[in-house]
């Protein structure tokens, strides 16, 4: 796969209008303000292609994007953001835990989170539920550029500890801006979803 043919398919807010087409599904989780955004576009190589808002809470619904036809990227709704309206955070959440619990839907979890601070109670509570789903799941610990090098093995394994990730899980030291762990991420991409290079 070479991330060349990239195609946006739709915005679901309901798990109705998801794609069911047996198609490996890679889920992309974080808090509102985390970059998932920015580390979509820099796996796929395209400056703006998953949206980037200086308002975090900007992605609402589920946004399936088809990768060289092989594979679904799936941006869900960011948690945590405070100046959204209750009713709206239970509609998101309602919406996240139908498609996390769909047995037909998610292949492979990416749970991003800021290198930078400790994991928050929500990173905590979107871990196992990742973990208990069953699937493969993938850390990526982003803004890896914003930590001193002293900082990077202490913050990492501080991330390790607090979502309580077993050996198996993969915590990929990453900046969206940078670059870093770009192709360590693709590997467990591919290989955590089934799909050859």
């Amino acid at each position: 796969m070479n991330f060349q043919n990239v195609q946006f398919v739709r915005s679901v807010a309901s798990l109705a209008d998801a794609p069911r087409d047996q198609l490996p599904q890679i889920v992309f989780a974080g808090r509102s303000n985390v970059g998932k955004s920015s580390v979509i576009n820099r796996v796929l190589g395209w400056k703006n292609f998953a949206r980037v808002s200086a308002v975090p809470g900007k992605t609402v619904q589920l946004n399936f994007f088809l990768i060289d036809k092989k594979i679904y990227f799936v941006d869900i709704p960011g948690y945590g953001y405070a100046k959204v309206s209750e009713q709206e955070r239970k509609r998101w959440g309602t919406l996240i835990e139908r498609y996390l619990s769909d047995p037909d839907l998610m292949s492979l979890a990416v749970l991003i989170v800021d290198a930078r601070h400790a994991p928050t109670k929500d990173d905590c509570l979107m871990a196992n539920w990742f973990l208990q789903s069953g699937r493969p799941l993938v850390v990526v610990a982003n803004k890896l550029d914003k930590l001193k090098p002293s900082e990077i093995e202490p913050n990492l394994a501080r991330v390790r500890t607090v979502l309580e990730l077993p050996e198996g899980v993969a915590v990929i030291p990453f900046s969206a801006e940078k670059g870093t762990g770009k192709d360590e991420l693709v590997q467990h991409l591919l290989y955590g979803a089934e799909v050859l290079p």
